[in-house]
């Protein structure tokens, strides 16, 4: 399995009084802090004045760490963390130890999204995006084209996701954006330098040419919930971080920086040159060693932000850069802004700023519990939020307790505040880090006027402690006025109008909770009991939110868990079909690990006043697995079917297959049938008779 992709290391169970007193304990540091309780009127964070500035605070954090680490060799093991290890956070360009003109018919296409967005008018990267007549499709290190246009179903062009020439071995090509005739994918290289944007033309006949590709050092993006890249208009704006090391290289081997990619260069190259003689014994380092010569540094020390707590010496820092890039200009040009802070991470974005919230990762004890250190209760909040806004201006932040599950736990609303469904513990969103978030639950509604300098803490008014989920993964999601959180391994889940001081609603919907999905003003939740999948509908009223009809289909089981996996297309008034793909309970099949093949298939159901109609499913051609000759991203990591709603059509993706289906009777008899399907496979055309050198 690949470096990058490798499962966190397993942690210790936090019992949930202990995680409710942490919480509790934070709370009320935040209510008690000598820190001013509101922003002073347009204060910003402050940003290191210069290079020297910024070396002298690192080389005191260095220090100390070395120090400390000194102390915890004579007195006994060192405390391990639950964040990636430094092998799994290498730096970007270490040895691959991972085997990881249409404008004018495009801008009519915009409107009608096939992707399931969490905040309208910010799309976000995906694996198939419209283009006026043509789907693209990135799988498997590819871009494909197929024509929908009119009543077409039609595979057109198939090109590599990466530069001519270019080696792929160790990279990842996950994310896909489409603005105009611009076509973005974005990845991550261990061999070149970290993220990887390439740029294709998609002409108006669904042909792609390939126009650059650009690297941006930073360390691996990857969340098993969120997406890196983000689109605004012909904005692109993407998060990535940077792991320091106590005892690592010199930071500013590491800075983020940009380049247009020329050609593969020798290895020796590609990797950065050691830290000096010494460091490992010493814990020190100069820091007068920059980038490579061909990379441009767009991280000056003046746009790196931090709040005035101190650096902890027993934990890693990262710069967690958000950078945006403008996808008119050629070349492409792109300006980062940073906040340096502990490892763990969580971000959101808003139609006008990115949220990065930090917290240090959870410490697990590699020794029995009777020679366990005990920590010592926060003295003050233990993370803090940054709000860095996307028209340049500098970023506010505020300190504050708990971490955030994913990026739905984030709403900025219209009434000017910051609205946080908060665990008492969590290591971030990197990797898995949204599956194993424990402790006490509570929700943070903060007005945005509370952000400033960072000297600023939440108050004890702005948290509300909210009642746990039983068991496993937790999934939460804004909805309207609604916030809704469930857990897969329970069958309790809660709803709260996070705007009112009303109790909160207990649903009971008798399943896990795996997945919460807004239907219009309504919302979904999907999840398993046993060996069977249940859809509980949830009307969402002005005060009550309500249970109003379930859905259960025999043995089977989620075939995608990442948000775009579900698409939902209202048709009317509390009328509209959602899609879903689906596995057998206890087959062998392995959804987005299968290789080749794609999912089993995706399931449809009409809703009515939010009551269920099951239309049946399109399914995938059954048949042996055939050698595609992958050369790249052979893991679909970010799944590999979807339900597709044009206009009146409707449509699943699965693997190498898109499958045409079409409503047929009506009322109780309505169901979809299969009406056509294609494969764009590499050499599909040579498999069904016809040979093409080309293919």
């Amino acid at each position: 399995m690949p470096t990058r992709r490798r499962l966190l290391a397993t942690t210790l169970a936090t019992s949930a009084a202990a995680a409710l007193m942490l919480l509790g304990s934070a709370c009320q540091s935040a209510g008690s802090t000598a820190a001013p309780t509101t922003a002073t009127p347009g204060a910003t964070l402050t940003p290191y004045r210069s290079e020297a500035e910024l070396g002298a605070a690192l080389e005191r954090w260095r220090t100390e760490a070395a120090k400390l680490q000194a102390e915890r060799r004579r007195d006994g093991p060192p405390l391990a963390l639950s964040l990636q290890s430094q092998s799994q956070m290498a730096a970007p360009a270490a040895p691959a130890a991972a085997a990881k003109s249409a404008d004018a018919a495009t801008a009519g296409a915009a409107a009608e999204s096939i992707t399931n967005v969490q905040t309208a008018g910010v799309d976000e990267g995906g694996i198939v995006k419209r283009a006026g007549d043509h789907l693209v499709i990135l799988r498997r290190g590819r871009l494909f084209t197929v024509k929908v246009g009119g009543d077409a179903l039609q595979p057109v062009a198939m090109v590599d996701a990466f530069a001519p020439g270019s080696d792929p071995r160790g990279a990842w090509y996950d994310e896909l954006l489409i603005a105009g005739s611009t076509v973005v994918v974005v990845g991550y290289s261990y061999n070149r330098g970290g993220t990887e944007i390439s740029l294709f033309e998609l002409d108006g006949a669904g042909a792609l040419a390939y126009r650059a590709t650009y690297h941006l050092r930073s360390f691996d993006y990857y969340s098993s919930r969120n997406y890196a890249s983000r689109l605004i208009g012909r904005k692109l704006v993407f998060y990535s971080p940077t792991l320091l090391q106590p005892g690592g290289p010199s930071p500013l081997q590491l800075m983020p920086g940009f380049r247009r990619w020329q050609h593969e260069r020798p290895q020796a190259a590609q990797t950065p040159p050691p830290p000096p003689k010494g460091v490992e014994s010493s814990g020190k380092a100069t820091l007068t060693q920059d980038l490579p010569p061909d990379f441009e540094r767009i991280l000056p020390a003046t746009r790196i932000y931090r709040t005035d707590d101190d650096f902890d010496p027993a934990q890693p820092l990262a710069l967690h850069t958000v950078t945006s890039c403008d996808l008119a200009q050629q070349p492409l040009r792109c300006e980062s802004s940073a906040v340096l802070g502990p490892a763990g991470r969580v971000f959101y974005v808003s139609q006008g700023s990115v949220y990065v919230w930090t917290a240090p990762p959870r410490r697990r004890f590699p020794m029995p519990p009777a020679q366990r250190p005990v920590e010592p209760a926060p003295e003050r909040p233990l993370s803090a939020v940054f709000r860095i806004p996307l028209d340049g201006t500098a970023p506010t932040g505020l300190k504050t307790a708990g971490v955030p599950i994913d990026q739905m736990s984030f709403l900025e609303d219209g009434q000017g505040r910051l609205n946080v469904l908060l665990r008492a513990s969590g290591s971030g969103e990197g990797m898995w880090g949204s599956e194993t978030t424990p402790g006490a639950l509570a929700l943070l509604r903060v007005p945005l006027a509370a952000f400033g300098d960072g000297r600023g803490a939440a108050q004890r008014e702005h948290y509300r402690v909210l009642p746990a989920a039983a068991g496993g993964a937790l999934q939460n999601r804004f909805v309207g006025d609604w916030l809704l959180w469930g857990g897969s391994g329970g069958a309790s889940a809660w709803a709260l109008r996070y705007a009112d001081a009303g109790a909160p609603t207990a649903l009971t919907p008798g399943h896990g909770v795996e997945r919460i999905e807004a239907m219009g003003d309504n919302a979904v939740l999907v999840g398993q009991a046993g060996a069977d999948l249940h859809f509980t509908s949830i009307r969402l009223g002005r005060g009550t939110a309500t249970p109003v009809a379930r859905h259960v289909q025999p043995g089977a089981r989620q075939g995608e868990t990442r948000t775009h996996g579900f698409f939902y297309r209202p048709t009317g008034i509390e009328e509209g079909l959602l899609g879903l793909p689906l596995l057998q309970s206890g087959s062998g099949q392995r959804g987005v690990f299968a290789g080749a093949q794609g999912s089993a298939s995706v399931l449809y159901l009409r809703q009515r006043e939010l009551g269920w109609q099951p239309l049946g499913a399109l399914s995938a051609r059954p048949g042996d697995a055939r050698d595609d000759g992958c050369r790249a991203s052979c893991v679909d990591w970010y799944g590999n079917a979807r339900p597709i709603f044009l206009g009146d059509r409707v449509f699943a993706l699965m693997g190498y297959e898109l499958v045409e289906g079409q409503l047929a009777g009506r009322g109780a008899n309505e169901r979809i049938d299969e009406r056509r399907r294609a494969s764009f496979a590499p050499g599909a055309r040579e498999a069904q008779g016809r040979y093409s050198p080309f293919n």
